[in-house]
């Protein structure tokens, strides 16, 4: 009996390893798949950020009109103040493939009524309004670097109107056909950490902040910008806005860039004014300086039994667990990638 109790005792020891390595194998690939899931969604958005309309008169990127990326959220329901700065909070906005682009007719009387459109060439028989619909989210902007994001509520093809009463909030002005206001279907997509629960959430602007990835551990957002000032949107002749003058002139610095073409854009600089846009909607000038994004994500495995102690620089677990065994450990994944969104390059 003792014989055979240290042989099945052997046998045992031989075989926990090879659980124990199955379990962090399993969890590591998790672990890859949620950082691979993370990294394509913000990714692809990246790259179309900035992507305007392309119907006639009033094609052009967004970046000629108000900033397609914010480095803190925007939207109905989780609106961070305006000239924020969150290094893990990042809005973006780009107009999709699609038909739904138009004009505005008439001014509005006040921020909440309906808004009056022009039909569009080229559109379906029987559709003036080239597909816009209950439920559609729309971007309204207009040369003054104004703009607001709704949702449609009502259509009236046949007066070519349309709605967007609550939940939607007011506009943050009255839009004009005199300031060029143009509207088309848009697609918003905020990514934000919320560090409480390790979780990666998308927001759509509106009414859905849902989690996509947990056990996201970190992550760390950088901007990279033109060190020439910003030439776009221009205000209206003889006008100004905060970053050119009545003359034409410029009013943000060159920064110095030491020969290279893009330049890192601190927290200091992108809050501190001057301010652009109408609250909420406000945000720092030099924001019009972004024309890359670079994204950093750590994510960790769900069970802090395959956490182990940290060395003193936490580079294997941000959050310590409680594993002491070698074969059941899963460090902490990091990637970092740069985005230099195409359409926000156009104005250069």
């Amino acid at each position: 009996m003792t014989v055979m109790l240290l042989v099945v005792g052997s046998v045992f020891t031989l075989l926990d390893p090879s659980q124990s390595t199955s379990r962090t194998q399993t969890e590591a690939a998790d672990v890859l798949q949620r950082l691979r899931v993370s990294a394509d969604m913000m990714e692809r958005d990246l790259l179309m950020a900035g992507a305007g309309t392309y119907s006639g008169a009033i094609a052009g990127t967004l970046a000629n009109f108000f900033p397609p990326v914010l480095p803190y959220r925007t939207g109905a329901i989780a609106q961070d103040p305006g000239l924020s700065y969150f290094d893990d909070r990042i809005s973006i906005v780009y107009v999709p493939d699609t038909a739904a682009q138009t004009t505005i007719r008439e001014a509005m009387p006040q921020p909440s009524s309906e808004i009056k459109v022009n039909a569009q060439p080229g559109c379906p028989t029987g559709d003036p309004l080239c597909g816009f619909e209950v439920g559609m989210r729309v971007v309204i902007f207009d040369d003054t670097g104004s703009w607001d994001i709704f949702t449609i509520t009502a259509v009236q093809s046949s007066a070519l109107h349309l709605q967007h009463r609550p939940p939607n909030p007011d506009f943050t002005k009255k839009y004009t056909p005199a300031e060029n206001a143009r509207i088309a279907m848009v697609e918003n997509h905020v990514y934000w950490l919320n560090r409480a629960t390790n979780q990666l959430f998308h927001y759509d602007g509106f009414q859905e902040d849902i989690p996509i990835v947990d056990n996201v551990a970190a992550m760390r957002i950088r901007y990279w910008g033109d060190p020439n000032p910003p030439l776009a949107p221009r205000p209206l002749p003889g006008q100004s806005n905060c970053i050119i003058d009545a003359t034409g002139t410029p009013l943000l610095p060159t920064l110095p860039s030491n020969g290279s073409s893009l330049v890192e854009l601190p927290a200091s600089m992108l809050t501190d004014g001057p301010s652009c846009g109408t609250a909420p909607n406000n945000f720092d000038a030099d924001v019009f300086r972004i024309r890359k994004v670079s994204v950093q994500l750590r994510v960790q495995a769900s069970a802090a039994e395959l956490r182990g102690a940290n060395p003193p620089d936490q580079t294997l677990f941000l959050n310590p667990g409680t594993s002491n065994s070698a074969y059941r450990r899963v460090p902490d994944y990091v990637v970092e990638f740069d985005v230099t969104p195409r359409n926000m390059n156009l104005v250069r």
